[in-house]
């Protein structure tokens, strides 16, 4: 008797193993756990261990297999023997990243460079290293850059983050192009606004109120709305995307000017 695989099967990640960057907190910290969820070892990444200990005793704990490793995602050396310390990933989820709030005239070079350093240099690093042990490897796999809305569409007090996240996206579609051959797919995640610890404050504020009637569904996302997404990028649910963007907003990029 001949055995099918159903649909949901393919979003399983038995077998995978998976790197998330800036995983010792919010979107990181969710990403590897639902990617433990879904069968993958995941390696959690960040510039300090023990911020990371916590979520991976919490994914052991559920029946999952998690282990931290120390990367600093702006340093190639940090990278590099942070990936040599482990067997290649067959999943990257490229998802450090930092913001500066302020308005364009009053940014000085500091500011710009540290959102640019970790959230475009860092990035492409990382991408870079993960791809080249991937290639190693012969197995192909899965590149996820976390990128945002805000690649596409412009907000006040935020021109470094925005740029980055913009050069981002054109670094994945690049990416694509020329792992194609190998068998790796480079995708993108654009999260809308998402609550999280970090902003939760702001986004229950009278401001935050008037942001969220400017999103057609009328709400933040949360978190689990970006599970979907996620594991169809780093499953073989996705084994036909490369070069593509998948915006979790709520439908604010369409929203009226």
């Amino acid at each position: 008797m001949s055995t099918m695989t159903t649909p949901f099967q393919t979003f399983s990640l038995q077998g995978r193993r998976a790197l998330v960057t800036g995983a010792s907190s919010g979107l990181g910290q969710h990403f590897a756990t639902t990617l433990a969820t879904a069968g993958a070892e995941v390696i959690l990444a960040a510039r300090r261990l023990e911020k990371l200990e916590e979520c991976v005793t919490r994914i052991r704990h559920a029946g999952g297999t998690a282990t931290a490793v120390a990367m600093d995602v702006c340093n190639r050396d940090s990278v590099a023997a942070a990936l040599d310390s482990i067997t290649p990933p067959d999943i990257l989820v490229n998802n450090a990243g930092v913001t500066h709030t302020g308005r364009a005239l009053d940014i000085n070079d500091d500011d710009w460079n540290a959102v640019l350093d970790t959230d475009l240099k860092g990035a492409w690093i990382v991408a870079q290293e993960t791809a080249r042990r991937m290639v190693a490897a012969g197995n192909g796999g899965s590149i996820i850059n976390v990128t945002s809305i805000l690649a596409n569409r412009v907000a006040g007090g935020v021109a470094p983050y925005s740029a980055a996240k913009a050069a981002l996206a054109q670094v994945t579609r690049s990416l694509a192009l020329e792992l194609a051959r190998y068998n790796i797919r480079v995708n993108s995640l654009a999260p809308g606004y998402i609550v999280t610890a970090l902003n939760q404050e702001f986004l229950a504020s009278e401001a935050g109120e008037r942001l969220c009637q400017r999103i057609p569904t009328r709400r933040f996302g949360t978190p689990e709305d970006l599970n979907g997404p996620l594991l169809l990028l780093a499953s073989d649910a996705g084994a036909h995307m490369t070069g593509s963007e998948i915006v979790v907003d709520g439908g604010h990029l369409c929203s009226s000017l």
